[in-house]
């Protein structure tokens, strides 16, 4: 699969996000604020998911008239929820 700039670019900002977290954590930062930034991780994970499966349905729309291919991108977008 043929992953664009955006996501690449989404994944490193978890991957950052992550590293913030683990910061705050050895800083001792409330309960409260290491959950807002996990459920922006989360959120922003959800929202990569979701472009993957859109960019890998497309792709296979573009290059494949195999059925079954396509039953498999259409499979992982219903069980990526």
């Amino acid at each position: 699969m043929q992953c664009n700039d955006e996501i690449k670019n989404r994944m490193k900002r978890v991957h950052g996000q992550m590293n913030g977290i683990l910061n705050m954590m050895e800083a001792k930062e409330s309960c409260q604020d290491l959950i807002i930034q996990l459920k922006a991780i989360r959120e922003n994970i959800d929202k990569t998911m979701s472009l993957l499966t859109t960019l890998n349905l497309q792709q296979v729309m573009n290059t494949s008239t195999d059925q079954k291919a396509l039953q498999e991108a259409l499979d992982l977008i219903v069980k990526s929820r």
